[in-house]
């Protein structure tokens, strides 16, 4: 499995963005996916997670109400809408996938793309 993010930038606080990833494999109707963040100095750090029917999802609390996960199975992508971002967002985004065990475990995602750095000024 193969992962191509992009959609990064620079935004002022209150901004939003828009991350894409799409997933080169062979059933991705049936994958787990999330995106994660890291900032320097700490862990790569779960964000938003869904499941592979797309009708449940996990978010960290600190992005709930302004981010959104969303999937088009079509289009074999995943999206991170990003609405009234604050400084504290910025990092580096990593689009994952899981393509067995429990959507919202963060262990059993494998699959990772490359990041994408989103910065947030005030």
């Amino acid at each position: 499995v193969q992962l191509q993010a992009s959609g990064g930038g620079s935004v002022q606080a209150g901004g939003s963005l828009r991350l894409s990833c799409e997933v080169f494999g062979d059933s991705f109707s049936k994958y787990g996916l999330g995106w994660f963040r890291r900032v320097p100095g700490d862990d790569r750090r779960s964000v938003a997670l869904m499941n592979s029917g797309g009708d449940r999802t996990w978010y960290l609390d600190a992005v709930k109400g302004r981010f959104t996960i969303s999937r088009d199975n079509a289009e074999r992508t995943v999206y991170l809408q990003m609405n009234n971002l604050k400084p504290e967002d910025t990092g580096e985004y990593y689009c994952a996938v899981a393509d067995v065990g429990s959507y919202w475990q963060t262990s059993v995602y494998d699959y990772y793309g490359q990041g994408t750095l989103v910065t947030v000024s005030s």
